[in-house]
């Protein structure tokens, strides 16, 4: 069975996330992908974020209609360890957590973001997260082959004379590497951002284009994003 697991802050989870997890499913024919809220995203430290039960909740509304998408529960915090005291949520650490429950023929992928995968140089132990399992790279408007290879930690990036080679090459196919393997997921054309949506939502402006219908209900009862924040 093929798995992936799809990390993010979600704050809030919107149409974007959906879309891209569909077509990674459809094109790795993924019989599951489970959606993982950080309990403490890394990089995100020193930026205010949603409190985890309320991500949480409006994670398992956005994929409710979708049989193949899970909400998890595995970076949820631990409520016997003070807030204060709480690590970041590494995940490599996930995927390993998870590695150990699967059977043989079970073939584990990491669905992220181009936006996100420009930075994964600067992730907690980077370069054996990318020997772990396959990653799936979503591509963005304005990349290409080349910004995945340079975006890799120093001592996996293809020679110079081979990333240079890819800076007309559009985030398609599959880039087999010593210590990683990505596969590229092509532009899914659903330029949504939780930044835009919590400006809307301080706004008062429409959510339904971005936000699943149960999603935008939920943090119109709940009252959140009710003062423009600056956090992505």
């Amino acid at each position: 069975m093929n798995i992936a697991l799809f990390g993010g802050t979600f704050d809030p989870i919107h149409r974007g996330h959906l879309v891209v997890a569909r077509a990674a499913a459809a094109k790795f024919q993924l019989k599951q992908v489970w959606f993982v809220p950080a309990d403490i995203p890394p990089h995100k430290q020193k930026s205010p974020v949603t409190a985890f039960d309320h991500r949480y909740a409006m994670v398992t509304l956005g994929v409710a209609s979708e049989k193949e998408f899970i909400p998890s529960l595995l970076e949820a915090p631990d409520l016997a360890i003070p807030e204060s005291k709480r690590k970041p949520s590494y995940s490599i650490e996930t995927v390993r957590r998870v590695k150990k429950t699967l059977g043989r023929s079970d073939h584990l992928y990491f669905l992220i973001g181009m936006d996100a995968f420009r930075e994964i140089a600067t992730w907690y132990k980077a370069e054996e997260l990318l020997t772990e399992c396959d990653f799936i790279v979503a591509a963005r408007p304005g990349y290409s082959l080349a910004d995945v290879a340079s975006a890799l930690p120093e001592k996996l990036r293809p020679q110079a004379s081979v990333t240079k080679l890819f800076r007309k090459e559009a985030m398609d196919g599959t880039l087999v590497l010593r210590g990683a393997t990505l596969h590229m997921l092509p532009e899914t054309h659903e330029d949504i951002s939780a930044t835009q949506i919590r400006t809307a939502v301080d706004r008062g402006g429409a959510l339904k284009r971005l936000l699943p219908d149960l999603v935008a209900e939920y943090i119109k009862k709940e009252g959140l994003y009710r003062k423009t924040r600056t956090r992505d």
